[in-house]
């Protein structure tokens, strides 16, 4: 008895790990840093999400997909782990609703209807002027790594659904980080 329990708990762990791994991954297609005019960066990026047969027959039940956009800055040291100068998310609901057969997007205060899916999965993936870098978090003369990336948030998802998502790779969505480097002047403004 007690090997089959130990067997069945190894395989469960297996498919968990695999099942991560393998997630369905969203392309990004564009992403870049702007000069803002209070002297900061915003963020400009594009995702191309497709949803997996899963997640759309969740999404068109009524089940909200909850997504998060996450931005990093490091300032990498020789000596020791990266420093990091900024760390954002951005979290964005995409919901359906039956009685309008309409499709709602909401990121941060904004909302948005679209009548298809693919209309809002275009708009969710589009991110333009999200305010990033304040003034003063970026140092004169150094060397910084940028990276974002989307991913589902399966952890807003309904319990039984979060509970499929740990086996099932159906469940889960997410892109890799995109990053890029780049430098600052004596100002501490970007330089290309």
């Amino acid at each position: 008895m007690r090997k089959s329990h130990y067997l069945f708990v190894a395989m469960l762990i297996w498919s968990v790990l695999t099942g991560l791994a393998r997630a369905d991954e969203i392309p990004v297609r564009y992403a870049q840093l702007e000069a803002s005019d209070d002297g900061g960066y915003t963020l400009s990026a594009d995702f191309q999400l497709e949803l997996s047969e899963r997640l759309d027959n969740a999404l068109s039940k009524g089940v909200p997909l909850h997504f998060v956009f996450e931005f990093i800055c490091e300032r990498p040291r020789w000596y020791w782990f990266n420093k990091s100068a900024a760390s954002k998310k951005l979290e964005a609901k995409l919901s359906f609703h039956a009685l309008t057969r309409s499709y709602r997007l909401s990121i941060g205060s904004n909302h948005q209807t679209f009548e298809s899916a693919d209309e809002a999965l275009t708009a969710l993936g589009t991110v333009r002027g999200w305010q990033v870098l304040a003034p003063g978090d970026l140092e004169p003369l150094s060397a910084y790594t940028v990276g974002v990336r989307l991913s589902l948030d399966i952890n807003q998802l309904p319990k039984p659904f979060q509970v499929s998502a740990l086996a099932n790779r159906e469940w889960t969505l997410a892109s890799n980080w995109e990053r890029w480097g780049f430098s600052t002047g004596p100002n501490g403004k970007m330089v290309r």
